[in-house]
């Protein structure tokens, strides 16, 4: 199936998001995720933009940052325990290279285990080139400074979750505990730090097929299996003891086939997702004037990356074409012929001269009537000839 992607996703997509449900075997993820979020075709199109990206030195700021922040990634990780082994090292020229890559955004910490589990999965080229890929296409305006897409998709967070799950809705509302109080971990790090490491592969896999909706709803799910009925109500009095409910969910309620097969089942669609986006979008344009975050932006899932994927190599191959025909002309090379002696001019002349002369010019008779006269003489001569005829027929006649 991946080894003839593009007809798989032109034509079985299905098959892939079911597959995905199901799980990604462990010794796939390295050639499926990149497939699937567009980073194996960003990093053929873009050829050794990784080492140069790595040859710049970047901002001194940003690198300090970087460094103070990726011994806190699995510290308890094979990969990740010496500061100058493959897991750190890898991570610091990737984060590095992605603040070069995108300079207007710069690091955002939440980047650090999100590019800490790709490196487990992949080389350190396919895991940048994923993690652009996450950052501009899943999640457009979540890792800018002003974080305005992620203050966007609260407001959405919260509306669903009063139809999803108005008990625990109306619980958090009347305790004041805001989406930007636990959303933030669960959404910027993908739920890393949040669920046990096997039910998070098994969240990317769905992730990075069908795109945002599925954090929503492992968002939604988590709060309904904190909050979601009386009797786990009952021993959150405010709001302290409300998100230490949120954050301490019973183990047994996260095993991975277990939970995923709720996160399916939670009933929110990309049409609800898109619907809902409008609404608060409009909201959020009256009490910000200067609100810029455009939703449009993002991408729902693996089938809109490809799709999108596509059409650039469409209208690519197209502007290549223009630039050809216009450009790019087949030169037509001209010989003069060299220039006659005197005697080779006057012979050819001479020549010239004889051929005027031996050559008849034709009469135009194109649309000419011809009638040809008869001379006076031959007129008498068949008179006499036709009186004798007439004596001789007479003379028959009277014997």
């Amino acid at each position: 199936m991946t080894a003839h992607w593009e007809k798989t996703m032109a034509r079985r997509y299905r098959k892939v998001k079911l597959l995905c449900r199901k799980g990604i075997p462990s010794s796939l993820r390295a050639r499926c995720w990149p497939l699937l979020c567009g980073g194996q075709i960003k990093m053929e199109r873009s050829p050794g933009k990784y080492q140069e990206l790595l040859e710049v030195p970047g901002d001194p700021q940003w690198v300090e940052t970087i460094t103070k922040d990726i011994h806190r990634q699995f510290p308890f990780h094979e990969m990740f325990l010496s500061p100058e082994g493959p897991g750190q090292q890898g991570l610091l020229q990737l984060l590095k290279a992605y603040t070069v890559y995108r300079p207007q955004e710069g690091y955002c910490q939440a980047q650090g285990p999100v590019g800490a589990l790709l490196l487990m999965h992949m080389p350190p080229e396919q895991a940048f080139w994923c993690l652009v890929q996450i950052c501009d296409d899943y999640l457009p305006g979540y890792y800018s400074p002003q974080m305005e897409a992620l203050l966007l998709d609260s407001e959405i967070f919260t509306a669903l979750l009063q139809r999803v799950c108005p008990k625990a809705f109306k619980h958090l509302q009347k305790h004041g505990v805001g989406p930007l109080l636990y959303m933030p971990e669960w959404f910027l790090c993908l739920f890393v730090r949040t669920l046990p490491f096997p039910t998070v592969l098994r969240v990317w896999d769905a992730f990075l097929s069908e795109g945002v909706k599925v954090l929503f709803r492992v968002g939604l799910l988590l709060v309904r299996l904190a909050l979601g009925s009386s009797e786990k109500l009952r021993g959150c009095a405010g709001l302290v003891e409300t998100l230490e409910k949120l954050r301490s969910i019973p183990p047994q309620f996260l095993q991975e086939d277990i939970f995923m097969a709720e996160v399916h089942d939670v009933p929110i669609s990309d049409r609800d997702l898109e619907r809902e986006c409008r609404i608060q979008l409009a909201k959020l344009c009256k009490t910000q004037p200067k609100f810029q975050y455009k939703p449009e932006q993002r991408l729902s899932g693996a089938k809109a990356i490809f799709d999108a994927q596509q059409l650039e190599d469409v209208q690519d191959n197209k502007r290549g074409e223009e630039i050809h025909t216009h450009t790019f002309h087949i030169p037509q090379i001209k010989v003069d012929p060299p220039p006659l002696s005197p005697k080779e001019h006057k012979r050819a002349s001479e020549m010239q001269s004889q051929k005027k002369e031996q050559k008849r010019k034709k009469p135009d008779t194109r649309g000419k009537t011809f009638h040809v006269l008869e001379h006076p003489r031959g007129r008498m001569e068949r008179k006499l000839e036709s009186e004798a005829a007439r004596s001789k027929s007479s003379f028959y006649l009277e014997a």
